[in-house]
């Protein structure tokens, strides 16, 4: 299994960004699929997951009405749309993959497979 996530960069206060994450060697559809992020100093915190079928998303409050999580299951893509981005979204994003839309969805223990993970800095 490989997922492979892009779209990081350097972006100021205000605009959008939008990460991809390919996934490739597994069942897609079978997978909840959801975003990380880890900014330098602190613990990984969850961002957002989706179910396989890409009908329900749900998202951390701290990002809720300004990212979109969405999934191409013919592809085997996610997208994180991140708008209005805030200096404190800063940080290295991880997409992830795991087996069920269970109550451990929020958190790293849910999840099986790992991206390597995309930088996002907010700054003028």
């Amino acid at each position: 299994v490989q997922l492979q996530a892009s779209g990081g960069g350097l972006v100021q206060p205000g605009r959008s960004l939008r990460l991809s994450c390919a996934a490739s060697g597994l069942t897609f559809t079978k997978y909840i699929m959801a975003w990380f992020r880890q900014a330098p100093g602190k613990e990984r915190e969850f961002v957002a997951t989706i179910t396989g079928s890409g009908s329900i998303s749900e998202y951390a409050d701290s990002v809720k009405g300004r990212f979109t999580f969405s999934r191409d299951n013919a592809k085997k893509m996610v997208y994180l749309q991140m708008n209005s981005l805030k200096p404190e979204d800063a940080a290295v994003y991880y997409c992830a993959a795991g087996p069920s839309w269970g109550r451990l969805r929020y958190i790293e223990k849910g999840y099986d497979y790992w991206g390597q993970g995309t930088q996002v800095t907010v700054s003028s």
